[in-house]
């Protein structure tokens, strides 16, 4: 990227967003010069959660997404991530009428923070994840209904993610792993 453009985007987009898209760039490139039949340049990242926050912020602000209104991450060892979520229980519903047990809807309705926990498997270019807890207050929310109500807010995203199968990592990316506080990855 040219000097100037990048004096711009940092007048544009706070550091955070900055080094994000500096990143995306870069496994962009390595992913281009891959499928070209180059040697891709070998790319990792290391990040904290502090930044993996403020880049969601920053995001959801720039690009709302469909039934999450914020999201806060929690890095712990061996691909363990904890997240405090505010979701949009009527849209859940309204996608997939049903989704909320008749006898959760009168407490899951319009946003509510939900404290999920999750443990994931990133290999080979590839991510799965099981809900290892759930909480809505001092609810406990039960792992089958966390992951179908995951399933329909992915499937309706722009993406039109299916959580039921592996799902690609962006970019070319291999691997993800998380350390105390931070997630890490390569190309």
């Amino acid at each position: 990227m040219p000097l100037g453009a990048v004096v711009c985007a940092a007048a544009q987009h706070p550091p955070v967003a900055v080094k994000m898209y500096d990143l995306f760039a870069k496994l962009q490139t390595a992913q281009q010069h891959q499928v070209a039949g180059r040697a891709p340049e070998r790319v990792d990242f290391h990040l904290s959660d502090a930044e993996i926050n403020d880049y969601m912020a920053y995001s959801l602000r720039e690009t709302p997404r469909p039934g999450i209104a914020s999201i806060i991450v929690k890095a712990f060892q061996n691909s363990y991530v904890s997240t405090f979520t505010v979701v949009d229980f009527d849209a859940v519903e309204r996608w997939n009428p049903g989704t909320v047990p008749a006898l959760l809807r009168p407490v899951l309705s319009g946003k509510k923070a939900v404290w999920v926990d999750y443990r994931f498997q990133a290999w080979d270019g590839k991510i799965t994840f099981t809900v290892e807890k759930a909480y809505f207050q001092n609810i406990h929310l039960p792992a089958m209904l966390v992951e179908k109500m995951i399933q329909i807010v992915a499937a309706g995203q722009p993406e039109r993610y299916d959580t039921t199968k592996p799902l690609p990592l962006p970019f070319g990316l291999r691997r993800v792993w998380t350390g105390d506080h931070s997630v890490a990855g390569e190309n």
